[in-house]
């Protein structure tokens, strides 16, 4: 497998990916129409933390992060690095001395469609990391690979320079020249999930505040006692 190593990609304006850092996974795919999340196989290590960063991409070979050490002098301040592989592994591509080399580049995390090790002491330094699996299976660095090229990971395209968010539900994949866009969409969305929440501590229900009610009729759903109820399973 021959590769290319592309450097000095467009990236997500820094102000965008800023903005976008401020709202969970789950706010940002809505605001984008429930499009870009990642798979539910691909999970955190740790708990409590959301990190948001412009992608610097890594195709390789399954069991072999020779391209992850190349991708590491392509990293910069406000990166998040994306891996995935030609074919399906499970490997412990990834570990605790990859994670210091780019947290002193000013990397934000990682996200892996593979494996990673290490998980405690990624987790006592304080790197995020999202991965398909967690394994104590080295790996070669054998077989070349690519840097900053499109990658797909569970049917979505991810392009060098997209915008990276990722927390505890998952990892939201924003396109770069979508990024200002979607974080004015789900500035919107969030401000109208606030006023929601303070209507329903005051008691407001989602039937009436949602207008379900009338949802409900045309579903032929109906409202009947218990007594009502009763007396039809007894006939």
């Amino acid at each position: 497998m021959s590769g290319v190593i592309v450097t000095g990609p467009p990236k997500a304006a820094a102000e965008d990916v800023e903005a976008l850092a401020r709202f969970g996974v789950a706010t940002v795919s809505e605001a984008m129409g429930r499009t870009g999340l990642l798979g539910r196989g691909i999970r955190p290590v740790q708990q409590g933390v959301r990190v948001a960063g412009t992608a610097v991409t890594v195709l390789g070979w399954p069991g072999d992060n020779l391209m992850i050490h190349a991708a590491v002098e392509q990293c910069g301040e406000g990166d998040l690095l994306v891996v995935t592989t030609t074919s399906p592994s499970t490997d412990g591509l990834f570990g605790e001395l990859f994670a210091t080399a780019l947290q002193a580049r000013g990397v934000r995390g990682v996200v892996l469609n593979t494996g990673i090790r290490d998980t405690q002491e990624l987790r006592d330094m304080g790197f995020p990391a999202w991965a398909r699996a967690v394994s104590a299976q080295g790996t070669v660095k054998a077989t070349g690979g690519s840097v900053n090229v499109p990658i797909a990971i569970d049917g979505q395209v991810i392009h060098p320079g997209d915008v990276i968010l990722a927390d505890d539900d998952g990892v939201v994949i924003v396109p770069r020249r979508r990024a200002h866009a979607v974080a004015l969409v789900a500035r919107a969305r969030e401000d109208k999930e606030a006023r929601a929440r303070a209507a329903f501590l005051d008691g407001e229900l989602s039937l009436d505040r949602y207008g379900l009610r009338g949802k409900l009729k045309q579903l032929g759903v109906e409202y009947r006692t218990y007594e009502e109820y009763s007396a039809g399973e007894e006939t």
